[in-house]
Formats: structure tokens, sequence, C-alpha cells
């Protein structure tokens, strides 16, 4: 799922936990190979599960998971409504409301805290946890428990184009590099007569916040009640995503920032870095120039982006143990993660590392590896409830301004503190 996407579900969610009243959900942990028999104490148990995850494609696969689960579980039968991600949130508002939700329903990062505090999540024990990538399943911990489970995750790597690499003589980035790598590769690459831009970072809310943390900052107070990023450290990193602009990256006037524009540069061998999603990796299948990826630098560490989806159970459901045996077996079942590794369905959230190398030998990038490296930092966007979207908002609207040189770094950061810190006292 790309990163609006993630924005716009996340927040219309938080604002639905104002009237959430009640959940109906069920779980336990099981396998094909599992001998655990979680339906031999009752006579046909059905688990319901609401999903956005399988639309547009998947609902074949998400079947064949399901049939799997209920071979290892006699007498238990998953009933799965799958929405389209447009209709998902306001059904699942409505049904929170009316306590009519499904035993296992999707979740997203952007909406968890929201429903941890409200009471609706059921919590989650005796989850084997050296199943899951560890930053993954702590994402859905609260004060040490467990509350929800990673079903899939996507993030953000350097792409790179290694015919311009090549063509300069410069190495390849690696998991070494910093800015000043990043900075000097850029520019060594640039070729305004030519055509060729040396990098592309969106000027963006995501990329900001990412930013803070590769750079030793905060977006967020440690209470959430204020912003962190009005110091020395956060100035220099809302300076490091302007200052690529009309340098080594193109305008908003040469067209950065409308839709397509940064991958069709890449697919036409026009840029040689790029800052993107893995989301990417089937649209480039077909380029002509040659890339491949790498961690993102950071300044004084590293920091990628990772957005995923979750798997939750409702804390009213009649069927616990049930329930979350279905959300473990959809999480992180040796067969839920073969079919998403073999359908390209996103990447399974598993640390099993003989699994996953199917998926590092699925051709280009080469450095597949890249992806799960990337995963050992992880900088989670900041949360802050029903105004998320007025907060992103307002730092992409600072950082545009800045970007354009109609104030500096250090003014757009004064004015993005000033009306986000009012929106959090409201």
């Amino acid at each position: 799922m790309n990163r609006t996407a993630f924005a716009r579900l996340g927040a219309g969610v938080l604002a639905a936990t104002i009237v959430l009243a009640g959940c109906s959900s069920s779980s336990d942990t099981t396998d094909t190979t599992d001998t655990t028999d979680t339906g031999a104490a009752e006579d046909s148990v059905t688990v319901t599960y609401t999903n956005f995850i399988s639309n547009g494609g998947n609902e074949e696969n998400l079947d064949t998971i399901v049939a799997a689960f209920e071979e290892a579980n006699p007498g238990v039968t998953v009933d799965v409504t799958t929405l389209a991600y447009a209709d998902y949130a306001t059904a699942l508002q409505t049904d929170l409301a009316a306590g009519t939700v499904a035993d296992v329903f999707d979740i997203e990062y952007a909406n968890y805290a929201a429903y941890q505090s409200s009471g609706v999540l059921a919590e989650l024990t005796g989850v084997d946890g050296s199943v899951f990538t560890p930053s993954l399943l702590e994402t859905y911990q609260t004060d040490g428990a467990q509350y929800a489970l990673p079903s899939s995750f996507s993030n953000v790597v350097l792409y790179y184009n290694t015919d311009l690499f090549d063509a300069a003589g410069l190495a390849y980035p690696d998991a070494s590099w910093t800015w000043a790598d990043e900075q000097a590769a850029a520019e060594a690459l640039t070729d305004a007569e030519a055509g060729v831009f040396g990098d592309y970072q969106p000027i963006s809310y995501y990329e900001f916040y990412k930013a803070l943390v590769q750079n030793g900052a905060a977006f967020l107070s440690d209470d959430g009640s204020t912003v962190a990023f009005n110091t020395p450290e956060g100035i220099e990193a809302a300076q490091w995503l302007i200052g690529k602009s009309g340098t080594v990256m193109p305008t908003a006037e040469q067209g950065a920032g409308t839709p397509d524009f940064d991958s069709g540069l890449f697919t036409e061998g026009k840029l040689a870095m790029w800052h993107s999603g893995i989301w990417m990796f089937g649209a480039l299948a077909d380029a002509p120039a040659a890339w491949d990826i790498a961690v993102e630098p950071g300044n004084t560490t590293q920091a990628s982006a990772m957005f995923s989806n979750a798997l939750a159970v409702s804390a009213t459901s009649e069927h616990p143990e049930q329930a979350q045996a279905w959300a473990e077996f959809l999480a992180g079942s040796p067969t839920a993660a073969q079919v998403r590794l073999d359908a390209g369905w996103e990447l399974p959230p598993i640390a099993d590392e003989a699994l996953l190398a199917t998926y590092l030998d699925k051709g280009a990038p080469a450095n597949r590896q890249a992806v799960f490296d990337s995963l050992e930092n992880v900088a989670l966007p900041p949360v802050i409830g029903d105004k998320q979207n007025e907060m992103v908002d307002i730092i992409n609207a600072q950082l545009t301004e800045a970007a354009a040189g109609r104030m500096t770094a250090a003014e757009a950061i004064a004015e993005a503190e000033a009306q986000i810190n009012a929106l959090l006292a409201d």
C-alpha cells in the first residue's frame, strides 16, 4: 500500500475511534504442520474476518490460506468479507460503533494507538515472537503487551541507476553510506545539459519525519503533547530535503511532485538515485536502465520508513482462541507466507530467512536483501488522531514554501511548529 493511501485510511479510522462501541473476534496460533486443534472443544465455530488487503486481485490467494487453516483446524470455519479499500474505513467505523465488527479485522499502524487506547483490541497472549521480524511485531505492542499482529509490510529504499554510476566511475551506494556520501554522488551525477538529475527525494511530511530520525531528532515530544522538531537537528533535516531542489533534483516548476514524474525520470535513465517504496519493483521490471537498491543513508543513524498492515482481534469476541489462531496463521504461518511470496502480494512479516530466500531470488533488484536490512532501524509516522491529515498538510505546505525559496528552512520549521502545536492544544 502506498503512503498516501496509508495516511487517508489511518486518519479516517482514527476519527472513528471516538464512537467505538464494540467488536467481535477471535484467534489462536497454528499452521498446517501444527497439531493444535482449536476447534475440537466446540462444534462448528465460525470466525468472521473483514479485510481490505486481498481486494483487487488477491481474493483467491486469501481463499487458499483460509482453506489451509480450516484443514488444520477441524470445526473452525473462517467467514471472509472483503471490501474495497475506498469503502473499508466507513464500513469499519459503522461496525465498530454498532458493535457488529468481525472477530478479526485489518488495521494499520496509523490507527493502532487509537484502537488500543479505546479498548476494542483483545490482548494476544502466547504469541511466538520468534516467528516475526522484531521491529514489525513490536510496532503493535503497548507496554509490552501484544494487541495486533503484523500481516504484511512495505518500506522505502534508495534506488540507483547502475549505468549512470558506472559511466561516472562511482562506487554504488551501500549500507555504509551517509547523507554526505549521497550528496557527493548526487552532485557528481547531475548533468543539467543532458537533463540528468543526481537525486530525487519527495519534499514531504513522509520524508521529513524519516529524515528527523536519521538525524537523531524526533517529530513529537515524548508525551506527544507538542512537536519536537524545531531544533538544530530538525532544521538540518528540513534543509537536507529542500536543499536538493533546483540543485541535484528538479524543482516543482520542472515537474517535481507531479504524478509519476519521478518514476518516469528513473525509468528513462535520467535519474541517478531515487527514494521510493518497494512497491515500485513491478513497475520497473521492464525499465531499460539497469538498477538496484540499497538501504537509505542516514546522517547520525540509518532509519527507513516502514508501512504495515496488521490483524486485530476484537476484545468482545465470543471465540477469542480460534480468532487468534486465524490471525496468527494469516500473519505468520509458512503457508500464508509462501502464498504471499509466490503471488507477489506484499511481503510477509516473518523472520524465517530460509522461507524468505525465495523472494531474494526473484530477479531485479539484485540486492533484495536491502528490503529486510531496512527493517533493522525503522522510522514510524507520528500519529496525532483525527487531525492527522491537517498535520501532514502543514508540513507539506511549509516545506514547499521553503523549497520555493519563499522562506528559510528555519522559518518553515518554526511556522510548522506553531501551527501543529495549535492543533495539538485544540
